[in-house]
């Protein structure tokens, strides 16, 4: 490759540095949560805020961005996006994120600047996602493109919500709206984006044609608005009956589809997997969760975490892996690092449910952290070069 090309071939696709921004913020933001959590660093806001606000929107967010902008202008059948756009978005995601961590160390006020930077880039992803949806020829409502566009809609009032707590924070008032944001944020638009997604894309790379049910993404969607109400209001048992209904339907669902797990490549028995994770969030998270209520021990956020790990990061580095592999040139496999990967998620989650259940053994809390930091490291330096220079593996 000749001197001076790695930045053009860095820009030319709209998942390269986007994935790459994830990889570099999961390492930063996990970084400053564990050292503020364990009291060695001083944040300007609540950890749990700078968590849940910097987790979803500068990492998951450049996640799903690059993998979005590189399929949904074809699931609508439409034009691909021009350069200038996915770069003048991706120059503002990362100039906002920069103020936000920044903020999150030294100034309220500078963090309210970085999370109105990124507000502004969230609508403006959501603006060109809307723009392709009405031009294509395969965009009509109950379809998947329209409720991909719907998840990120919810993404942009979460991203409000969490714009709104964190200025008003910086003007010395609390205006109460985390929970509201981070109920939206999590259920409505990171677990549902990635839901939406995979359940269009995995029966896909897999040759399954049985016809999913008609309003199984549907019924999904309003379980999910169901349970995020729910679980704002505080109805515990409620919740509870929902989360089981939600994981037993998604159950079902995938069984009937009947994916060849055993005959398929590692790289598609990863996402089969990544798929079952969320109804056994669900599942296993409500029959803990049902103990706790029972016998009196913690269970707190036990769901969330076996969702957001195993479904969401499992399924986020399988189709990394897949795009930055084929999108290189490379049939994409997953060899036996990558494996390990996988192998290393499934362990970060179980650890992670343990710390929500046995939250005073704080070894846990470590052991979790170290695994997320060293998931992201050795999956920036294996897969970093390719998505930079297209380094062949």
């Amino acid at each position: 490759m000749q001197a001076g090309s790695k930045p053009a071939y860095f820009f030319s696709q709209p998942h390269q540095p986007f994935f790459f921004a994830g990889i570099v913020w999961a390492v930063a933001v996990m970084l400053l949560f564990g050292l503020s959590y364990k009291g060695i660093l001083f944040l300007q806001v609540s950890p749990l805020l700078c968590h849940a606000y910097t987790l979803l929107f500068t990492v998951f967010t450049p996640f799903f961005t690059g993998f979005i902008f590189t399929t949904f202008p074809r699931f609508c059948q439409s034009g691909v996006i021009a350069k200038t756009d996915y770069l003048g978005i991706f120059a503002l995601l990362q100039f906002g994120s920069v103020l936000t961590v920044a903020g999150a160390l030294l100034s309220l006020p500078l963090m309210a600047a970085g999370s109105l930077v990124l507000l502004v880039s969230h609508l403006r992803i959501v603006s060109q996602l809307q723009r392709i949806y009405q031009t294509g020829y395969a965009s009509t409502a109950s379809s998947d493109p329209f409720w991909i566009l719907t998840g990120f809609y919810f993404g942009a009032l979460s991203h409000l919500l969490f714009a709104v707590e964190i200025t008003t924070a910086a003007f010395g008032t609390d205006a109460g709206l985390l929970a509201p944001a981070a109920a939206v944020g999590i259920w409505l638009y990171l677990i549902f984006v990635a839901f939406a997604v995979g359940q269009r894309m995995v029966p896909f790379f897999s040759h399954v044609m049985t016809q999913k049910r008609r309003y199984f993404t549907a019924t999904v969607f309003g379980l999910l608005v169901l349970k995020s109400i729910l679980e704002l209001v505080g109805f515990s048992w409620p919740e509870l009956f929902v989360d089981t209904v939600l994981g037993l339907y998604m159950l079902t669902e995938f069984r009937r589809w009947k994916l060849p797990f055993r005959h398929s490549p590692a790289i598609l028995q990863v996402l089969h997997l990544a798929l079952f994770w969320l109804p056994a969030a669900l599942l296993v998270g409500a029959l803990l969760k049902t103990a706790a209520v029972l016998f009196g021990f913690s269970a707190a956020k036990v769901t969330l975490h076996m969702a957001a790990i195993g479904f969401v990061v499992t399924i986020l580095i399988g189709f990394g892996t897949r795009v930055t592999l084929g999108h290189s040139g490379q049939t994409p496999h997953a060899d036996r690092f990558a494996v390990a990967l996988f192998a290393l998620v499934q362990l970060l989650v179980s650890v992670r449910a343990l710390y929500a259940l046995f939250s005073g053994a704080f070894w846990l809390f470590d052991l979790s952290f170290t695994l997320w930091l060293l998931l992201f490291v050795l999956w920036g330096g294996r897969y970093g070069p390719v998505l930079v220079s297209g380094k062949k593996l």
